[in-house]
């Protein structure tokens, strides 16, 4: 199968999943009164999903890749890998990214060329890849520097520049929430909301909590005399719902609004859900499309489970109509995993063959599983609830929280509240560490489980790694997504060729988020750019980027080369480990040793140090931590909050190293001493001395210039000030 097939396949299991039946006849019979089946399997949920979205992606969707239909099942693809064992799932998604370009689909302003930007954000916020949401932000800075305005009838040559049509509302404000999510511009959150109601106000029904499909249908009527309210539409409108709520914030003041529409559709397309669990294309008149249909019924109970999942919609009431609806929709599928039952696309209600599939089908209903999933496993295990606020003006992304385990959970796994999707974690004796993506003074809820009552656990990304290298005269490296150091063991000062004393630190800058450490060691070669950065570095026996010494009489005393080492913790979202440099003479006959514990977090360009000093006297050392001045116009700054940054020189066509030092709380001063910019300390012997160094790279995507070097180590040093707060329970 070739990779556009696959992404195709995947955009059609996604689709589906949107097309939700809007509820039927308010005479049909009440699903309150039906019992609720037996309790589901989370196995028996996750296998069933597999082997839908194994089929799609066998059996690719003809649609353009970028094209809506496909771009729902690439919800549900994504949906699927956020708590599938495989990574099959998430590489198909990034490979149909790549076959993309990252580009939304050809009409500028349609909502249905916006959707497909919901997967590209949903995995950049797990890669942090920029070129993933380039063409995304670009292209809705340009909507918003040229809004269009004009009346929403569906019939004006134009009109569809607005959300003019109640499928509109999934296919695009999800798009612009996450956008806003990792970006945290609040021009994309107005805009959604602002339009949201525009469309809400001229094509919901008020009294019937339902969506006419456009303007179109304001004034036509089902062969029963009721008014047409097409079931997949008004599934749009339910899933696009959930797809804001996952991410606007709880403080928000338009968020109760959201959640009211939300209840009061739900409340009364629970009244319409038909005996055997489904919901009909015509909401309405069910007796002339009596036929059952997959795609409206996908969306509904992934709505559904969402809400009482969430706690928005009363358990009792739901929970029946959900596992109803899902066996119904189990039983559309055929043994090799084809959907069926799947209105082909349209505008309206239409009779159509039982066989049909579509991959918009495939989408909603692993969106609907996903949430199926999250309601089993509840039932099965009882999560610690974790809260995580962010307390600054500024979101907070590419940061690690970290909370206390509670007893009795084993082999803890940790899943976002808000999508049900399994996040990167990492237990570090009693604590467990988790990113997280928040905006200002936003709150967001996790749920730590025990892996052993899910079906499966996603495999973790590696994101941070740190060893020995006996290989490479013992050297010890670490890197994380964004950056990569270095320092000098023993073997290397009696190398005949090197014969290298130094406690410097050096630099080896990477433009991929994946690991290269051990990749360049085996290579045998790093000094060359081969397409994932390089080693232009030199420290050899100056401070580098974030190497100490002792400063006394206006001097450097400089430790020698490590001695031992120790791994504390491996990734894959932090590397912790331990540094022992013997005993050197620090002056006026005082002898010091140290002990440096190192730790990098995923996401960040800096590496926290806490070091112990031991010394035969009790008397408080200065401690100085260095970055070495290059030949040239460099920039230099510091900031009496305790950080300095430095901008090197251009090192030909290789580009420009950042380098940063913050000392929270401690910095008293700053020096340059033998060409070393030092940030000055005080450290106690036997007492925690804590610093942070780092480094930034021009070419890596991240710092354009020293001004962007410059504010991330402001900002670092601001966020260091204002930690994340953790709550559990």
């Amino acid at each position: 199968m070739t990779s556009s097939h696959l992404r195709i396949a995947v955009l059609a299991a996604v689709a589906a999943m949107f097309h939700t039946v809007p509820a039927v006849a308010a005479e049909t019979p009440a699903v309150q009164a039906a019992a609720p089946s037996a309790a589901i399997n989370p196995k028996a949920v996750l296998s069933t999903m597999e082997r839908v979205a194994d089929w799609q992606l066998a059996n690719p969707s003809k649609h353009r890749p970028d094209d809506w239909t496909q771009a729902v099942g690439y919800n549900g693809i994504m949906a699927l890998a956020n708590i599938s064992g495989s990574s099959k799932y998430r590489d198909a998604m990034i490979a149909m990214g790549e076959k993309n370009n990252w580009k939304l689909g050809p009409n500028h302003y349609h909502a249905d060329d916006h959707i497909v930007g919901q997967t590209y954000a949903e995995l950049y916020l797990q890669t942090r890849d920029p070129k993933m949401i380039a063409p995304l932000r670009a292209s809705f800075d340009d909507i918003l520097n040229n809004r269009r305005t004009g009346t929403l009838e569906f019939t004006v040559k134009g009109n569809q520049d607005r959300w003019s049509w109640c499928d509109a509302l999934y296919m695009a404000p999800p798009a612009w929430l996450r956008l806003w999510a990792i970006t945290g511009d609040q021009r994309y959150l107005d805009f959604a909301i602002s339009e949201w109601w525009v469309t809400s106000d001229y094509l919901y029904d008020k009294e019937e909590h339902l969506y006419f499909r456009d303007s179109n249908y304001f004034d036509k009527r089902e062969a029963n005399g009721k008014k047409v309210y097409w079931s997949r539409g008004n599934g749009w409108v339910m899933g696009g719902l959930v797809r804001v709520l996952q991410y606007l914030p709880e403080h928000h003041p338009e968020r109760p609004r959201f959640v009211q529409q939300y209840k009061d559709m739900a409340a009364r397309l629970l009244t319409l859900q038909q005996d055997d669990g489904l919901w009909r294309a015509s909401l309405l008149d069910p007796g002339t499309y009596p036929m059952k249909e997959s795609s409206g019924s996908a969306l509904y109970t992934y709505a559904f489970a969402w809400g009482v999942n969430q706690g928005l919609l009363d358990a009792k009431a739901f929970k029946p109509a959900v596992q109803k609806a899902w066996a119904a929709l189990v039983a559309n599928v055929q043994t090799d995993g084809k959907l069926t039952h799947v209105q082909p696309i349209g505008l309206a209600p239409k009779v159509f063959d039982d066989n049909l599939t579509e991959v918009y089908g495939v989408g909603g209903f692993l969106l609907a599983g996903s949430e199926v999933y999250r309601m089993a496993v509840l039932e099965k295990a009882r999560p610690q609830k974790v809260s995580v606020t962010n307390p600054t003006d500024g979101v907070r992304g590419d940061e690690l929280a970290e909370a206390t385990l509670g007893a009795g959970i084993g082999k803890p796994v940790v899943m976002d509240a808000a999508t049900s999707a399994i996040v990167n974690s990492q237990v570090i004796g009693k604590q467990i560490v988790f990113p997280v993506q928040l905006a200002a003074n936003e709150t967001r809820r996790y749920l730590v489980l025990p892996a052993d009552k899910l079906g499966a656990v996603p495999p973790a990304d590696v994101k941070t790694h740190a060893r020995f290298v006996p290989e490479r005269l013992d050297d010890f490296a670490w890197e994380s997504d964004r950056t990569a150091h270095r320092v000098y063991g023993p073997a290397i000062i009696k190398d005949p060729k090197e014969h290298l004393i130094s406690s410097g630190v050096d630099v080896w800058v990477k433009k991929v988020r994946t690991p290269v450490i051990d990749k360049w060691y085996k290579r045998g070669e790093y000094h060359h750019d081969e397409g994932e950065g390089l080693d232009y570095y030199s420290v050899g026996q100056s401070r580098g980027c974030g190497g100490t010494t002792i400063v006394a009489d206006g001097k450097l005393h400089n430790s020698s080369n490590f001695t031992k080492y120790k791994v504390l913790a491996d990734g894959p979202l932090r590397s912790v480990f331990e540094l022992t440099y013997a005993g050197w003479d620090a002056g006026h006959g005082r002898t010091v040793s140290e002990v440096k514990r190192f730790s990098i977090d995923a996401g960040s360009n800096m590496t926290r140090v806490e070091t112990r000093f031991a010394s035969n006297r009790k008397a408080p050392l200065q401690v100085g931590v260095g970055i070495v001045q290059r030949e040239g116009n460099g920039q230099y700054a510091t900031d009496a909050g305790g950080w300095a940054s430095y901008w090197e020189p251009a090192h030909g066509e290789d580009g420009s190293t950042g380098c940063g030092v913050i000392l929270p709380g401690s910095a008293q001063g700053f020096e340059v001493i033998d060409r070393q910019q030092l940030t000055l300390g005080t450290a106690q012997p036997g007492q925690p001395f804590v610093y942070y160094f780092g480094a930034g790279w021009s070419k890596s995507g991240d710092f354009v210039d020293a001004d962007a070097w410059q504010a991330y180590v402001r900002g670092y040093a601001q966020k260091l000030k204002a930690p994340l707060k953790v709550s559990s329970q």
